[in-house]
C-alpha cells in the first residue's frame, strides 16, 4: 500500500498540547462512522510498544488472511515519543508511529483491529476511531482493560458478553469474554463498523488465546520478538 492510501495523515499538526489535543479529540470525533459491516478478506492487527532505550515508538502492523488467519504481511516502524504518556490521549503518542507502518504496507486490510479503544472513551476517540478516520478504513478497538464507562460481568463461557455503558447510559462497547474462564476484552467501534460487527470479527479471530490473533502476533513483532502464526 503506497503512502496515498493514508488519506490526509497531515490534517492535524502532532506538535500540540495535551489541552489542545484533547479539544482536536472532540472535534474529529463528530466525524466518526459507527455504522458499516465491511466485507472481510483480509484483516490486520496495529499495536504499539516503547523501543528499548531509543524513546522511540515502535508500531507493528500484521495483516493476516479471514477466514483462515494465515499472516500474509508484516510492516514495522519507529516513530518519536514526542507527545507524553497521558490516558486517553495516547492515539497521539502512538499515532505517527502507526501510519508510518502502514506507509509501507503493500496490502490494504479491509479491517483493522487495534489494542486500544475505539468510542469507549470519555470523548469518543480513541486510538481505533482516531487511526480508522486518517486512513479511512474500517477499525475496531480491543483493549485488555477498561479506559471509560462500567459494564456487568459477562458469563463465563467464550462469546458471552455485556454492553458497555457511558455514565448517561449509552451504549459505547461491549466487555466479551474470548475464551471459557479467562477475562474479558472490551470491544469499541472505531470507524465504519457497528457494535454487532465489531464483536463478531473479534470473537472469530479468536482461535486458542484471549487476543485474537491479528493482535496477538502484532504484540509481539511491536516488541520485536518474533511473529510466529502458531495458533
Amino acid at each position: 500500500m503506497s503512502g496515498d492510501a493514508v488519506r490526509n495523515p497531515g490534517c492535524h499538526s502532532w506538535n500540540l498540547t495535551p489541552k489542545e489535543a484533547a479539544a482536536l479529540q472532540s472535534v474529529l470525533a463528530k466525524k466518526v462512522v459507527t455504522e458499516g459491516k465491511p466485507g472481510i478478506k483480509l484483516v490486520a492487527g496495529v499495536d504499539v510498544h516503547p523501543a528499548k532505550e531509543t524513546g522511540m515508538m515502535q508500531a507493528a502492523i500484521c495483516v493476516l488472511s479471514y477466514p483462515a488467519l494465515e499472516l500474509v504481511e508484516q510492516k514495522t516502524a519507529l516513530a518519536e515519543a514526542s507527545f507524553p504518556y497521558v490516558p486517553g490521549l495516547l492515539s497521539f503518542r502512538e499515532g505517527p508511529a502507526v501510519l508510518a507502518a502502514f506507509k509501507r504496507l503493500k496490502r490494504q486490510p479491509d479491517i483493522i483491529l487495534f489494542d486500544g479503544h475505539g468510542i469507549a472513551h470519555p470523548r469518543r476517540f480513541g486510538l481505533a476511531s482516531h487511526m480508522g478516520l486518517l486512513l479511512d478504513i474500517p477499525a475496531i478497538g480491543c483493549a485488555k482493560s477498561r479506559l471509560y464507562g462500567s459494564c456487568g460481568e459477562p458469563g463465563l463461557h467464550k462469546g458471552n458478553w455485556s454492553y458497555l455503558l457511558d455514565g448517561r447510559g449509552d451504549i459505547i462497547g461491549g466487555c466479551l469474554r474470548t475464551r471459557d474462564n479467562v477475562k474479558p476484552l472490551y470491544v469499541s467501534v472505531g470507524y465504519k463498523v457497528n457494535l454487532d460487527f465489531a464483536l463478531n470479527a473479534v470473537l472469530a479471530c479468536c482461535v486458542k488465546h484471549r487476543q485474537p490473533e491479528p493482535l496477538r502476533l502484532a504484540h509481539r513483532a511491536a516488541k520485536g520478538k518474533t511473529v510466529l502464526n502458531d495458533r
